[in-house]
């Protein structure tokens, strides 16, 4: 059946205005990631400020997610429920002992596209952060702790020693932010670096890896080892930093952080 010219004329004219919106659907940017951190044992989200402010002006919607250092599977629950708060794609970020936390916290959630491991732990199943410290020479934190705090609810808190805190853990922070950040450290329990790992999500999510060659809390042996082992996707290594890679480096961390983010 042919259709009468005046027809014809309005259906070529609605093709025609529909074609440039279709073209500039098709050129949308896809959204930005937003990006989660997790802080790790004796820090606190504060270690992330020059991080927060560079990915800030690049435009990335950022989330310091609350790390209570109690137990990976009640802290891993915890960053897992502000994940599924978030709609769109999110790049997990977690620093020490936020590594294993993240590790456990993406398992299972679609809308985690990538995982950027700060000098932290990427433990497997059945593998503890201690234990991961352990197998490989070089961490000298053990004797840098101060006497466990014992909890009315079992088990003890773990602090570093004020005194032994810049070398041990920020030997690359001016000495006067160092100090601010030994008074300021926030307790690990000692369930939480003991206890083993059920799940290990850098196995089905793209990884990537950034730490310091002078790391005295996990070594850097241990950090090459589980960067290799999550066939990381690109591993920075910064010489002579220090474990608070995000606090003295800040600049080469949020740029790995957003070429995490624009990864295919």
């Amino acid at each position: 059946m042919r259709l009468p010219f005046k027809r014809l004329v309005a259906l070529f004219g609605a093709i025609a205005l529909a074609l440039p919106l279709l073209a500039s659907a098709q050129k949308s940017p896809t959204p930005k990631a937003t990006v989660v951190l997790v802080h790790g044992a004796f820090a606190d989200s504060s270690s992330w400020n020059g991080v927060i402010q560079r990915l800030h002006a690049k435009g990335y919607t950022v989330v310091a997610a609350a790390n209570e250092l109690r137990s990976v599977k009640s802290d891993a629950a915890e960053v897992a429920s502000v994940l599924r708060s978030i709609h769109g794609p999110v790049v997990l970020v977690g620093h020490s002992y936020g590594g294993s936390v993240i590790s456990a916290a993406a398992s299972g959630l679609d809308n985690v596209k990538a995982l950027v491991y700060v000098a932290a732990f990427a433990p497997d199943v059945g593998e503890s952060a201690g234990e991961l410290a352990g197998r490989f020479p070089g961490s000298s934190l053990g004797p840098a702790l101060s006497p466990p705090v014992a909890l009315a609810s079992g088990g003890n808190d773990l602090y570093i020693q004020q005194d032994k805190f810049r070398a041990q853990f920020a030997a690359d922070v001016p000495a006067a932010q160092a100090q601010l950040m030994a008074v300021g450290q926030r307790p690990i329990t000692d369930i939480a670096l003991h206890e083993t790992s059920t799940s290990a999500a850098w196995k089905t999510i793209p990884s990537w890896f950034v730490y310091g060659s002078a790391d005295l809390n996990i070594p850097p042996a241990a950090q090459a080892f589980m960067a290799e082992r999550a066939h990381s996707r690109k591993t920075v290594v910064i010489k002579g930093a220090s474990h608070v890679v995000m606090v003295s480096h800040p600049a080469e961390v949020a740029a790995l952080v957003e070429q995490a983010a624009q990864a295919k």
